[in-house]
């Protein structure tokens, strides 16, 4: 990982133009090749940035980072105060807990239980923030990316947002639509959920593991 704390303005030049004006930021380049830029405020969510695959292009005072669509983030550098790179190795992951990891391997074996005609296209479909819980297709074999909580609260909803903004950037993929699944959903996190186009589904545990009514049900 890379790491820069420079004076810089920015430009997102695409399907949406943005401008970021002169101030000091922190550039952050990683190994999958991802471009972010963020303040020191808005937690871990970063002002602008360009998801994989994607090139960096550096030429004095300017760099360039062009995706395959041809869309370019453009960082017009003043003042470098800082340039560090470190070698982080390959992360494990984060590790859900058994009830919430088990919810996400059972939905990926039962697909439907999200929708008539869902099928899985992958668990763990990583982006450059994190990976998606499943990746699965609708009926209309639309993408869709699901993100399964034990208690679905209004965290949830917004790390699916930043997954679903993420997502939506990459033309093999758009449009990319969402999907929160809990075994319970706060009234917060529903009314969150519905007003940015997210779908909110409960799921049973028990019934998906097959119990119902403290009985193993014979397949």
């Amino acid at each position: 990982m890379r790491l820069v704390i420079a004076k810089c303005s920015v430009d997102y030049v695409g399907r949406l133009s943005a401008h970021l004006p002169l101030a000091t930021r922190l550039l952050m380049v990683k190994a999958d090749g991802s471009v972010s830029i963020h303040a020191d405020d808005r937690a871990y969510k970063p002002l602008n940035w360009m998801s994989p695959p994607c090139r960096l292009e550096e030429a004095p005072g300017v760099w360039r980072v062009v995706n395959k669509a041809g869309e370019e983030l453009r960082i017009t550098l003043e003042e470098i105060f800082q340039d560090t790179s470190y070698e982080l190795g390959v992360d494990p992951g984060l590790r859900k807990d058994g009830v919430e990891a088990h919810l996400q391997e059972l939905l990926a074996a039962n697909p439907t239980a999200l929708g008539e005609g869902f099928t899985l296209v992958r668990r763990e479909y990583m982006t450059a923030i994190g990976p998606v819980d499943l990746l699965c297709r609708d009926g209309s074999q639309g993408a869709v990316a699901v993100e399964v909580k034990r208690r679905g609260e209004i965290d949830g909803v917004e790390q699916l947002t930043r997954y679903l903004e993420l997502m939506n950037r990459d033309p093999l993929l758009a449009p990319v639509s969402g999907v929160f699944v809990a075994q319970e959903i706060k009234p917060q996190a529903r009314v969150l959920a519905t007003d940015r186009g997210i779908r909110c589904v409960v799921v049973n545990y028990d019934k998906l593991r097959g119990i119902e009514r403290d009985e193993l049900t014979l397949f």
